[in-house]
């Protein structure tokens, strides 16, 4: 197991048993928090309505990006899609062939460059990969080598301005600290953590805005309670 894995030992510990595992997650923004390691191993129906309502929008041929514990990959291809689960943690990618996961890269999205697919599937605010407005600009980009004509990025993601309210609900921002939604991360668990990282919480409208000037369309699909939504971006045909 890699050293700085928490996510990968703490699936690989739930498989083994130890069913109360938690993952403790850091953040510059608010206190830490933990992640239930049990969660990630949902099935269909203790999902999420937004999770459900992307599984059954999926098409054709699916990549599954930062796909952990392979539960939306084992729902997909139990409705007998073909689904690649995509993730860069080993022991995430040993979890997930453990469970059956047929077809399962352990690799950077950036390093893929010859398959193309129908659907990106990006759930549990998987946008958040591109780290900040800059790498969403990469990535919106580069997902066009990956999609077929006409293909689709279902992704969530969340609006997080209510994280800078006051009480009196007026927002607090640092104009020179950047975009409110670029997130600082570390992750641990055991002895292991993930080390800082970046993630991007976009609100919708600029979203709208960087995707429409990248050749995509743009459909909210459903809008949660705290400013998550799941939107699909759709690669206009040439």
């Amino acid at each position: 197991m890699e050293n700085n894995d928490p996510i990968g030992l703490a699936l690989h510990d739930y498989l083994q048993g130890v069913k109360n595992a938690e993952i403790i997650v850091e953040s510059n923004l608010a206190d830490a928090d933990v992640i239930t390691v049990a969660y990630l191993f949902r099935r269909v129906e203790e999902m999420p309505e937004m999770e459900q309502l992307a599984l059954s929008t999926c098409r054709g041929k699916v990549l599954d990006v930062g796909a952990g514990a392979g539960c939306h990959s084992l729902a997909l291809q139990a409705k007998g899609l073909e689904v690649t689960a995509l993730d860069v943690s080993a022991g995430a990618v040993e979890a997930m062939r453990e469970q059956g996961v047929k077809q399962v890269l352990h690799d950077n999205i950036y390093s893929l460059n010859s398959q193309r697919y129908d659907t990106l599937l990006m759930l549990m605010n998987g946008i958040g990969i591109t780290g900040n407005l800059v790498g969403l600009e990469r990535f919106l980009a580069y997902a066009k080598t990956l999609l077929r004509p006409g293909g689709q990025i279902l992704l969530e993601s969340s609006d997080i301005l209510y994280m800078y309210e006051d009480e009196d609900g007026s927002v607090l921002l640092d104009l020179n600290a950047g975009y409110y939604g670029e997130v600082r991360y570390n992750m641990r668990y055991k002895d292991q953590e993930s080390g800082w990282f970046d993630w991007l919480f976009i609100d919708p409208a600029i979203l709208e805005d960087y995707a429409l000037q990248h050749g995509y369309t743009f459909d909210m699909l459903m809008e949660g309670d705290t400013g998550n939504y799941l939107a699909r971006l759709t690669l206009r045909k040439e």
